[in-house]
This record gives C-alpha cells, sequence and structure tokens, in this order.
C-alpha cells in the first residue's frame, strides 16, 4: 500500500465505520449534541436582560434586532427529540418553557405594532393555535408546547408561572431565562411575584373575598390536582397575614378582569 492509498484508506475510515455500524454513530451524535446544548440557556437571557423591563418587554428594539433570538430558537429547533429524551426532568421543563417564551416573543416581533397578542390569527385558529414553533423536527404551537407536553408530561402546575402569553394579565416575563439547576427556585419566585400582585390577585379581608387571576379558573385542575385546593395551592405563595386568612377557610373565590393588553414597555 503506497502512502496515497494509505491517506485516502485512513480518511475513508471514520465514514466506512459509521457506515457499518450506523446506530452506533447516530448515539454518538446525540451524545456530541447533547454536551453542546448550553442548558444555562445564556443566549436567552441576554436576549431578556436587554428587552425587558419592570416586567415589560421593548417589542420595538426586539423587532429592529431579531437576530439574536432567531439564533437562539434555530439552536432549540436543532435539538433531537432522542436527544431531548435523555436529560433529567428540570432541564426538559427549562427548555420548553424557555422555548414557549422565546417563540411568542418572535411571534409578537412578526406582526407588530399590536395592542394584543389576541390580535393575531382569528376566531377559530388565534395565535396559541399557530403552527411557529420549531421543534423535535416539526412545526407544532403553542397550545401543543402547553397543554401537549408540559402540562400532562409533568404535571407542575407552576409552569402557569413560568410560560408568557405577552399579555399584562399574564405572569410576568422574568429578565432572565429559566435554568434547570434553578427551576424550582424560579418557578417559586415567580408564583410569589404573580400572587402578591394585587391587580392580579388580592384578599379582601373585609368581605372576605378571594379575589385571583382567570388562570386559577382555567387550569383549576392542575392546581388542585397538586394539592387539594386552589386555595392550599396558592397559600404558600402569599404573604402570612393572607396565609393565616386562607388557612381558616369561608372564603368566597372571584376571578380578577384577566387584562390582555401587550406586555409592552
Amino acid at each position: 500500500m503506497n502512502n496515497l492509498t494509505t491517506i485516502l484508506f485512513l480518511s475513508l475510515l471514520p465514514i466506512l465505520t459509521c457506515y457499518l455500524h450506523a446506530q452506533k454513530c447516530a448515539s454518538y451524535e446525540i451524545e456530541a449534541l447533547q454536551l453542546q446544548v448550553d442548558h444555562t440557556h445564556a443566549a436567552f437571557t441576554n436576549i431578556l436582560s436587554k428587552h425587558v423591563k419592570s416586567e415589560l418587554v421593548d417589542y420595538a428594539s426586539l423587532k429592529k434586532n431579531p437576530a439574536p433570538l432567531n439564533a437562539y430558537l434555530d439552536t432549540l429547533a436543532a435539538v433531537p427529540e432522542s436527544a431531548f429524551n435523555k436529560w433529567d426532568k428540570n432541564q426538559q421543563m427549562a427548555f420548553l418553557i424557555n422555548l414557549y417564551n422565546a417563540a411568542t416573543l418572535k411571534l409578537i416581533i412578526d406582526h407588530y405594532p399590536i395592542k394584543s397578542i389576541k390580535d393575531i390569527g382569528s376566531a377559530i385558529k388565534g395565535p396559541w393555535k399557530q403552527d411557529v414553533v420549531r421543534v423535535f423536527g416539526k412545526v407544532q404551537s403553542l397550545d401543543h408546547i402547553e397543554h401537549n407536553l408540559l402540562r400532562p408530561n409533568y404535571k407542575d402546575p407552576r409552569v402557569h408561572f413560568g410560560v408568557n402569553c405577552a399579555s399584562i394579565g399574564c405572569p410576568a416575563l422574568r429578565a432572565d431565562a429559566f435554568q434547570a439547576s434553578m427551576l424550582d427556585a424560579q418557578l417559586d419566585e415567580q408564583g410569589r411575584i404573580f400572587l402578591r400582585d394585587a391587580s392580579k390577585n388580592r384578599l379582601d379581608d373585609k368581605n372576605k373575598t378571594l379575589y385571583l387571576s382567570d388562570i386559577f379558573d382555567w387550569f383549576k385542575d392542575d392546581f388542585a390536582n397538586k394539592s387539594g385546593t386552589i386555595e392550599k395551592f396558592i397559600s404558600s405563595y402569599v404573604n402570612d397575614a393572607d396565609r393565616k386568612l386562607i388557612q381558616q377557610g369561608g372564603l368566597a373565590i372571584k376571578n380578577t378582569k384577566y387584562d390582555w393588553n401587550l406586555n409592552q414597555q
């Protein structure tokens, strides 16, 4: 075997090996991709920190410079489901919540300026049913991410504090991305912020009435299945005085008016 033949053989050896052991090579590719995935989602934190202030989004500036958001969404879209399935629960949840929020930001800037996310689409196929989310080699809707993946697979009602619907009435969009290593603390913090915002949730001691966001009505089974009752679930997120009153019982529950105006600066 001359030098040229030897060089050619050595260069083709990895290809020949993968051809003969395709399944093994696919596994190596998946493992390599897992190592490349940034589970801190630093790229998304960089985007959010620049465009989210006081819980409001500067959609105008984001629309002028969408490249970082598009690039981040590209990295999420490149993750195969087989690799995702090897991650732990918190890695998966953080990935899906960040994907939902990033895709929602893109949906808004693709239609901006608008007054409300509900201005997108039609009465038959609204914003959450639009096929705009690239995930696992398919294009899915926001509803698919929330109702087909997050809610049934993890059964953690705190996801409702994490996913953001680009509206004033929604739990606030964080100025940093969700991370697997901090996920429980971040979701609990989201719950406290949301439940201590009197414009969305409050306790009227005088009238013995607990005013709650429509979220607790729309997804009441999620919260009740976790803690037995909605009151028991929220008691860990309110202040001490309200917690005592809630634990005493006998409170009426009414919904506050949900504000669908865009959460824009």
